[in-house]
């Protein structure tokens, strides 16, 4: 995947959360008769210029993509002249600021509803959670779960595919639970209910892959280690692979599955391997040397060739969840408030020292996900806005001064008080919230600097 597609998803990616976010606030601000003189999306040096409407709003469009922001008319921010205060924001009632500031926020709850329904509709293709052998030394494990098993139910709740399997076991893991009651079927048809016990997971490894900390692995057909494809001008092209061999053994170690002869090329950089090959009903010995490959800051082993694969033993794994318009509407309403509830729970966690600060991501972990749901396809693109939208709305209604929920903070001091803070307390709040968030990105970049380098 290259870095530009990559960058190209993430932009995209942001540029329609950012501009559903600030839209929330355009459109609530105009309901309410206020003047919008600015609706900027991105900071810094302005792409493109363009005054509309009644008001000349300016919209703009701007170099740096990491945010926006919707400038209205205020009597703290210049001089307002006589005849339109009425339409100034610090004229408004709370009730109406407080209204006004919160859209940005329900715009992209909104946004996640939306997108989420039609992921429903459209239907999300993915495994069935039959179950892979089990990681030794697991929760899993200490269940006695076997391979072949079929999860049908997390504590009552159907599971349809590996990503509701997922889903649910990673709401039980953040809380480490030690009552999740999972209901599997076999392919006899009988039926198991098993208790698995998150009390002694790690919770600073929640954002590696937690399905094998669990223990849980999914079934894949085996393929065999016979190639259909070799890349041309490749490593595999040169050493003499063709389409149609089958590889017994690297330096003599017997291959059961292509992802066994996998594993020996990727840790075999640059280290002469002889490969035994069945071809036809001869067997020949060829050299090869891996080339050698960065992968998130880890060397690898490549030679450019590809698997056959038994599709119809595939397709019998796979299941596609659809919903009629209605059903999807419900199951996204209530996949946008358990996702809300997931990440509000993550960030307590956070702040009680329950969770570790590795878990939050910054906009280089970001960027690779946009990139990488993109390439999947369209469903998995939409399911990654989905996420991100919620992410947004979540972050911007903490009550950290400079956000959203910063300004509803100080709205509900002024219904209470029965008058606004005082400028003092405003401006040291300001001050806060700047450090806050510094302090947040400061953490995000690290962590992901540190996963680039630790791979």
């Amino acid at each position: 995947m290259s870095i530009g597609y990559t960058i190209l998803s993430f932009v995209v990616a942001l540029g329609v959360l950012i501009t559903f976010h600030e839209f929330g606030h355009y459109l609530v601000a105009r309901w309410n008769g206020v003047k919008v003189l600015r609706f900027s999306i991105g900071f810094g040096q302005p792409l493109f210029r363009k005054r509309l409407g009644k008001d000349q709003t300016e919209w703009i469009i701007a170099a740096i993509p990491l945010g926006g922001y919707v400038k209205m008319l205020d009597e703290n921010e210049g001089k307002v002249a006589p005849e339109e205060l009425s339409r100034s924001f610090n004229r408004q009632s709370v009730w109406r600021r407080f209204a006004i500031v919160a859209a940005g926020p329900i715009a992209n709850f909104l946004l996640a509803i939306v997108l989420y329904w039609l992921l429903f509709v459209l239907g999300v293709n993915d495994m069935k959670p039959i179950l892979g052998p089990v990681e030794p030394g697991t929760p899993a494990a200490r269940a006695q779960f076997e391979a072949g098993e079929m999860i049908v139910r997390i504590n009552n709740e159907p599971v349809e595919s590996w990503q509701d399997a997922r889903w649910e076991l990673l709401r039980y893991a953040i809380d480490q639970s030690d009552k999740v009651n999972v209901e599997t079927i076999n392919d006899k048809g009988q039926v198991n209910w098993r208790r698995l016990d998150f009390s002694n997971i790690d919770p600073d490894k929640l954002n590696e892959n937690f399905s094998s900390i669990i223990g849980f692995t999914s079934f894949q057909p085996i393929v065999k280690p016979i190639i259909d494809q070799v890349v041309p001008d490749s490593v595999g092209y040169y050493a003499g692979l063709s389409v149609g061999d089958e590889v017994l053994a690297v330096n003599g170690t017997e291959l059961n599955s292509w992802m066994d002869l996998v594993q020996q090329i990727r840790n075999n950089p640059g280290q002469l391997l002889e490969l035994d090959v069945l071809r036809g009903d001869q067997v020949i010995t060829l050299s090869i040397t891996p080339e050698t490959s960065t992968e998130k800051g880890k060397q690898i082993g490549k030679v450019g060739i590809a698997p056959r694969i038994n599709q119809a033993e595939f397709q019998k794994i796979l299941v596609k969840v659809t919903y009629s318009p209605l059903q999807a509407f419900s199951k996204a309403l209530q996949k946008t408030w358990e996702t809300t509830q997931l990440t509000f729970r993550m960030l307590g966690k956070m702040i009680t020292g329950d969770v570790s600060w590795k878990n939050i991501s910054g906009p280089i972990s970001i960027a690779d996900y946009a990139g990488q749901s993109a390439q999947m396809g369209l469903v998995s693109y939409l399911a990654f806005l989905a996420l991100i939208s919620v992410s947004i709305a979540v972050l911007n209604l903490l009550p950290i001064p400079v956000l959203d929920g910063g300004h509803l903070m100080y709205y509900m001091f002024e219904i209470i008080r029965g008058s606004p803070l005082s400028d003092n307390v405003m401006i040291l709040g300001q001050k806060i919230g700047l450090s806050l968030l510094l302090t947040l990105m400061i953490f995000a970049i690290y962590n992901d600097i540190n996963r680039l380098i630790s791979g």
